[in-house]
């Protein structure tokens, strides 16, 4: 088995867990718990992130009034979320392993500071046998920033923890060559780095998550760059992740090829921080050219054409090329006074340090 499977990140979706009606599938919950312990026992590390709060609610509470899709939402969530760890910790107790909630929202990744204490609070867990079971905390999201769904969060832990591999389970066996529906279709079993996948991809919604496969493959992508292995398989499947694990050649899954060259841990960060740009820096053509290349170049003044927004030193701006593209995300240097000062000036610091800057 090797290096490979050390500690991994397991995102569960909802459609995983939840029955046709809606309701939470704990026939599918405990299957997947007793696949889980047995992977503990091979001497692998487990961190899980886990929809279906909004499921387990459902079935628990039928609101006196029609409620907007923000208020279900919230309700639904905050008695789900309860019933969810509840059921998770009961099932777990049954293996004799240990488990620990951790709710989160994409605001608690946007500093460095708390990014770390998220990861420290993890890695405590991690340490002292504990199962940490991540899910965003939908009772108190604003909409404009959540997560696209756990997708998104499930790349970010995995990249934050340090995972060797990212397995998202969904009611799919992967990623597939054509529409899942037509009998010629099939599985894209590999995925290597650079190729397209723009023709393969259906865009249409799983019926009770938030996101579809192109964020799931957008989410894999950046996560394989980064060089964590990641796996999208079908969560209904008996047995599935021990069999990922033991017979990977032989199960229908899709992989995404790691990059051979791993990320530095600021660097993870940043990739996964574009959400939180306080404002953008403009380069011209020859600025973007050097960035592109293959040296280990930081951003200079001498490049910058325009500064757009207010930020503050350690903010994370957006940095665009003279053709309007966003070519990457980086830790600014100074405020956005101090860049506009020294805009296309020679002999001056660096208004994003390339240890500190990431792109796409």
């Amino acid at each position: 088995m090797g290096q490979e499977f050390n500690r991994i990140a397991i995102k569960i979706g909802s459609n995983v867990l939840t029955r046709a009606d809606g309701t939470l599938d704990v026939t599918r919950m405990s299957a997947l718990v007793d696949q889980i312990a047995e992977l503990r026992k091979m001497g692998i590390e487990v961190i899980l992130v886990s929809s279906g709060a909004v499921a387990s609610g459902r079935s628990e509470i039928h609101p006196a009034k029609k409620l907007d899709s923000v208020d279900q939402r919230q309700l639904f969530s905050a008695v789900g979320q309860a019933k969810l760890i509840n059921r998770y910790y009961e099932l777990f107790r049954e293996h004799g392993i240990p488990v620990g909630q951790v709710l989160t929202m994409k605001e608690n990744f946007s500093t460095r500071r708390h990014y770390l204490n998220q990861k420290n609070c993890m890695t405590v867990m991690l340490e002292n046998g504990v199962i940490p079971i991540v899910n965003e905390n939908d009772t108190i999201s604003v909409s404009e920033l959540m997560f696209t769904d756990n997708d998104e969060l499930s790349g970010l832990i995995a990249s934050m923890m340090d995972t060797q591999t990212l397995i998202i389970l969904s009611n799919i066996d992967g990623i597939y060559n054509g529409s899942p529906s037509e009998p010629s279709s099939s599985v894209i079993r590999e995925i290597e780095q650079d190729k397209d996948l723009t023709s393969y991809i259906q865009t249409s919604k799983s019926s009770f998550g938030r996101g579809g496969m192109l964020t799931k493959t957008n989410i894999a992508r950046k996560v394989a760059d980064e060089g964590i292995s990641v796996i999208i398989a079908n969560g209904k499947r008996d047995n599935i992740l021990v069999e990922l694990l033991k017979h990977p050649k032989k199960t229908i899954c899709t992989k995404f090829i790691p990059s051979p060259t791993p990320v530095s841990s600021i660097k993870k960060w940043i990739a996964h921080s574009e959400g939180f740009a306080k404002g953008e820096i403009h380069i011209n053509r020859q600025a973007a050219e050097v960035l592109n290349s293959d040296k280990a170049i930081s951003l200079l003044p001498i490049g910058i054409t325009a500064i757009e927004g207010e930020f503050e030193k350690d903010d994370i701006v957006r940095i665009i090329d003279f053709e309007g593209n966003t070519v990457g995300v980086g830790k600014a240097n100074c405020n956005s006074l101090q860049a506009k000062e020294a805009m296309g000036k020679h002999g001056k610091k660096p208004v994003v340090h390339y240890d500190y800057l990431y792109l796409e």
